[in-house]
């Protein structure tokens, strides 16, 4: 499992060789274009009042392979969304977690809450693709970008109208994304690297990186008491994949962790 984000890293770069000459990037760039808005819907509901709920739709991953074998996504995603929550995580990385970008588009068509791309963005063909998939906000990586590449990759999502959720582990990658103009910055308690996961991890970084940007907790969050303490550090939302995957009944699972049960 050592060093897993390069490999998935390298098999995007390759992935969208491909993928470039199947359609050309100024293609997909006149099909974002023709999406494009600027109503930042993702940001927005991270910043209302209370913590936000996003949640996830992934049918495995690289720790723990298969998680979901029958995976009716766009039920699940309905599901979530009846339930409360304030956005949908969709992975569409096709290889260790068994993603695709049309679970992607279904999802942003039939849902009216915002819709993140959650993938291992290594091109900005993936951006342009996201909008033309009705995303409202992608994941950028620190850990995978030189900071040049992170900076522009945000004004790209910017002039798209995409919230980026910009992933850091660190403080150095906090930094990299304050410096680069991240609005929301996503904190992840597993180390991508080895996919260990260190649940106070978020905790040591929220005050740091303060009220300089919109702060999302990832991974490791199983319960309510989980909840409360995030939100007694002011954390602004929490992304929640596993534990929710897991879950027989999704909607009863996050109504518990939203303390209304």
């Amino acid at each position: 499992m050592a060093d897993i984000l390069e490999q998935i890293a390298d098999n995007n770069r390759k992935i969208y060789l491909e993928r470039k000459r199947e359609v050309s990037l100024s293609r997909m760039m006149d099909q974002a274009y023709k999406t494009a808005g600027k109503d930042f819907a993702f940001e927005k509901k991270l910043g209302e009042e209370g913590i936000s709920f996003i949640c996830e739709c992934k049918k495995a991953s690289p720790s723990k392979g298969i998680i979901a074998e029958d995976f009716p996504y766009l039920e699940i995603a309905k599901s979530y969304e009846a339930a409360g929550a304030s956005c949908i995580s969709v992975l569409t990385e096709p290889k260790w977690f068994m993603g695709s970008t049309a679970y992607l588009e279904e999802i942003a068509s039939e849902v009216k809450i915002p819709v993140l791309r959650k993938d291992f963005t290594v091109d900005e063909y993936i951006i342009y693709e996201a909008r033309a998939c009705k995303a409202s906000a992608i994941l950028l990586i620190c850990s995978i970008l030189d900071p040049a590449t992170l900076g522009r990759y945000i004004r790209l999502c910017d002039e798209l109208g995409l919230t980026a959720l910009v992933e850091a582990h660190d403080r150095n990658e906090c930094d990299m994304a304050l410096g680069e103009g991240a609005r929301v910055i996503g904190v992840n308690n597993r180390n991508l690297r080895d996919f260990t996961v260190d649940p106070s991890n978020c905790l040591r970084l929220r005050e740091y990186v303060g009220d300089k940007a919109l702060f999302v907790a990832e991974s490791g969050v199983k319960s309510r008491e989980d909840i409360e303490v995030l939100e007694k550090e002011g954390v602004d939302a929490v992304l929640i994949g596993e534990a929710m995957m897991k879950a027989q009944d999704k909607t009863g699972f996050l109504k518990s962790l939203k303390g209304l049960t």
